[in-house]
């Protein structure tokens, strides 16, 4: 018989789940963790987790058995098919009451569905997005924990205690997100962000190479400056350093030797499609995404340029000026990329009825999570200044940042252009920005042409009602 039951259970021994049980541990939790593996499991105990207060367990019924009640469970384990497997293995060895955590990336959907099966036989459940990959595991991620209030109440001072803080105030980067699946979107939308960062940085990476020529230590020179100031964020200093690297078989920077195909597991996908379906527009990162895609077509992509043309201008200008250009083209694209998924977070609130807090979240973001920057507190202040802003470029010093960048911005997308440098994201952002400040689109012809072909009706400027016009020329 066990005396001593342990405070938390953790399920999945992967890089992200012995990370965050040391993480538990080390915050002075006591901790059980099973694996499918037991292989996994005992080199883990015998390897990081010796000496600590973690307890394996060889079986489902010796770790449930082994945890305190009402249980804490978390599940590290891959999204889909194996969340659903693990669950139903569990049910059966489970009191009325006890918790189940989904951390892993699971589609938002899967979640409700899950919750409300749960919950509908008398257990606790809530999915979890964590950010921040394997470091952040260990050290402190941001988590994005959503479901029932009570079940998030039982765990609160762990996740409090684990979670990353911020620099700023020292405040835990987790909060209570809402209802339902709201955790696992809030975290799909922070992955679809993290592909429009990404991208952004890469062209403006592309288009300084292919204009200046720069070499990898001049890249990390300029990408460590920037990453003093406005630009401050996990990202740009992440690019800084990968710079640095060089590759110990040729001794060349080892970015220069890395194929030129980009993977990706599927939340950026996720995100763009949700984001149709919600009528919310994300271009820049739904460019991010196909920029993703893309790149996978390497052989395609080699056939095709020995056929196709493009510009052969060369770029004369300032080499200073051009970065400093590229710099503010950035920031510009990046404010505009945050501003999309904070648009799609506030859409998504009012459909699924999540009472999302955009200032809340953002602030949670400030640390431990992929997509950690400086300029989150703005974010975070503008949702402070009004809670109710409808995008984040109709904030007044949001407005002001983009006016002093914009026309380096333009100037920049300009010389891409020229140069036949493609810069789908930042042009993408450009678009957004030019679109949602036109108080007139040119929708009208293309409501006529609907009504044309199909009498799919149309709105008038000058007076209220729906109309369909007889369009045959007399």
């Amino acid at each position: 018989m066990i005396i001593n039951k342990q405070v938390f259970g953790l399920i999945g021994l992967g890089v992200m789940g012995q990370n965050f049980v040391q993480n538990v541990e080390r915050n002075g939790f006591s901790v059980a963790v099973y694996n499918r593996s037991s292989e996994t499991t005992e080199k883990f105990i015998a390897g990081p987790a010796a000496g600590k207060n973690i307890k394996p367990a060889y079986t489902l019924k010796e770790f449930v058995d082994s945890l305190e009640s009402p249980r804490r469970i978390m599940l590290l384990v891959k999204a889909g098919a194996p969340v659903d497997a693990t669950i139903q293995q569990l049910i059966p060895l489970l009191d009325k009451g006890d918790l189940i955590i989904d951390g892993g990336n699971s589609f938002f959907t899967d979640t409700e569905r899950r919750a409300k099966e749960l919950e509908s036989q008398g257990f606790n459940f809530f999915g979890m997005g964590v950010s921040g990959g394997e470091e952040g595991a260990l050290w402190g991620p941001s988590l994005m924990p959503g479901g029932s209030r009570d079940a998030y109440k039982e765990v609160e001072p762990i996740m409090k205690a684990v979670a990353a803080k911020a620099e700023e105030d020292g405040e835990s980067c987790v909060t209570y997100i809402g209802p339902g699946g709201s955790g696992h979107y809030v975290k799909m939308v922070h992955n679809g962000i993290e592909y429009g960062d990404m991208q952004l940085i890469a062209e403006a990476y592309d288009l300084l190479k292919q204009a200046l020529g720069l070499s990898a230590q001049q890249f990390h020179e300029i990408f460590a400056e920037w990453n003093k100031g406005e630009l401050s964020s996990f990202l740009i200093e992440v690019t800084a350093n990968v710079f640095k690297k060089l590759d110990e078989e040729t001794g060349k920077p080892l970015v220069d030797v890395i194929l030129d195909k980009a993977g990706q597991k599927g939340t950026g996908k996720w995100m763009s499609i949700n984001a149709l379906d919600l009528g919310s527009a994300i271009p820049t990162i739904t460019s991010a995404v196909d920029g993703r895609i893309l790149s996978s077509q390497k052989e395609e992509r080699v056939s095709a340029a020995s056929i196709l043309t493009g510009p052969t201008k060369k770029y004369e200008g300032s080499s200073q000026k051009l970065i400093d250009a590229v710099r503010d083209a950035l920031y510009a694209s990046k404010i505009c990329s945050y501003a999309q998924g904070m648009s799609l977070l506030k859409r998504a609130s009012e459909e699924y009825n999540y009472n999302l807090d955009l200032g809340i979240i953002a602030k949670i973001w400030r640390a431990g999570c992929i997509i950690r920057a400086r300029f989150l507190n703005d974010i975070t202040n503008a949702y402070n200044r009004n809670n109710e802003l409808p995008n984040l470029l109709v904030d007044g010093e949001f407005q002001k940042t983009i006016d002093a960048r914009q026309d380096a911005w333009r100037s920049v997308i300009k010389n891409a252009i020229d140069l036949g440098v493609p810069m789908p994201a930042m042009s993408a952002s450009l678009a957004y920005y030019d679109s949602y400040r036109s108080e007139r689109l040119p929708a009208n012809l293309i409501q006529a042409q609907r009504d044309f072909f199909g009498a799919h009706t149309f709105e008038r400027i000058d007076k209220p009602g729906i109309f369909h016009a007889d369009w045959e020329v007399k």
